[in-house]
């Protein structure tokens, strides 16, 4: 009778030793999605046109290549000020200039490497040597995702809303489920500030955290901060495009490459941006032309940056070792 009854008591708890089936699935599904998508890549390299790319890349003036990359340097600058945003929200006192440059190091390297070493780990450890505790750094890596995430859903759930770009067909995604999820897209980010507006103030715990929304200020400072920085995203392709293709296309064509590098667990979306291109707009432009503009964005907007972000890296590193936080208190506030 014992013996049975400790059987059963036994079961539950070895049960519950495994991990759910979705997470286990989740564990192999992720990776073997990368590769299928990576291995439908490499069997279509040979089909593009390179020899057309690189005469694109060679054509380009200087002061374009200049000017596009003055451009993205803007973009990862707008990007610094989402963590502005947190600071305000938790009201820590870390200097303004070391946030800022906290965000743009963690975007840099976010692009190449992939959230979990850019936004997250990265982000994480330079805050801590500043002195912040996981709490709040916890909501300044919740507050930049929200403020990344609601400019995208208003910019690319208008423009698929108005039918600025079609579906895919790879899709199987009607022109008006699209449009559907367009104007979804944009009520989810409306819901965000209003209920900014009528729950501010109040706290949640969510695994021993606590959670507050913004005011409803900083939820639309959110808001228009992120639509800025993607329309500035877009404005750098649409320049290196020659302006030939209408820039409502172009920035539809690169949010929706955006969303497809994030669901794809490959390093800097490598090859997922020129797919979802070609795949877009290979009708409209030649795809030699298409495909130089879209390594030379990746080179202005990603490598270069990536760059500077070491070197900025290095810097805060370096500032953290001579000037060394001696206790949360004094950081916070």
């Amino acid at each position: 009778m014992n013996r049975h009854a400790t059987t059963i008591a036994s079961g539950p708890a070895a049960g519950a030793g495994k991990p759910p089936l979705w997470h286990r699935c989740r564990r192999w599904a992720l990776p073997v999605l990368g590769l299928v998508v990576l291995g439908l890549l490499l069997s279509h390299a040979h089909k593009v046109d390179w020899a057309g790319a690189w005469e694109a890349l060679q054509r380009y003036p200087a002061t374009l290549l200049l000017g596009v990359l003055g451009v993205a340097t803007l973009s990862h600058a707008l990007y610094g000020c989402f963590d502005l945003i947190g600071r305000r929200h938790t009201r820590h006192r870390l200097p303004r200039w070391r946030s800022w440059a906290i965000a743009v190091v963690s975007y840099a390297f976010n692009l190449n490497l992939g959230s979990l070493v850019g936004g997250i780990a990265l982000r994480a450890r330079l805050y801590a040597r500043a002195g912040l505790d996981e709490a709040t750094v916890a909501q300044i890596v919740g507050i930049s995702l929200a403020t990344n995430w609601l400019g995208y859903g208003l910019l690319a759930g208008g423009l698929f809303a108005a039918g600025a770009i079609a579906p895919p067909r790879e899709a199987h995604l009607g022109v008006d489920a699209f449009r559907a999820l367009g104007v979804l897209m944009v009520l989810l980010a409306v819901a965000y500030v209003v209920a900014c507006v009528f729950l501010h103030g109040r706290h949640w715990q969510v695994k021993g955290r606590r959670l507050e929304l913004p005011s409803a200020q900083l939820a639309l400072v959110q808001l228009a901060l992120s639509s800025v920085n993607w329309a500035v995203m877009g404005g750098a392709m649409y320049l290196l495009l020659g302006q030939k293709v209408p820039y409502a296309t172009v920035l539809g064509v690169l949010l929706a490459a955006s969303i497809v590098g994030v669901v794809t667990p490959i390093p800097a979306g490598l090859g997922v941006l020129e797919a979802v291109y070609l795949a877009l707009l290979s009708g409209t432009v030649r795809q030699g032309t298409l495909m130089g503009a879209v390594l030379a964005y990746r080179a202005l907007y990603y490598l270069l940056p990536l760059a500077g972000g070491i070197v900025l890296y290095l810097l805060l590193e370096r500032y953290a070792a001579r000037h060394p936080v001696a206790g949360e208190g004094e950081q916070k506030g």
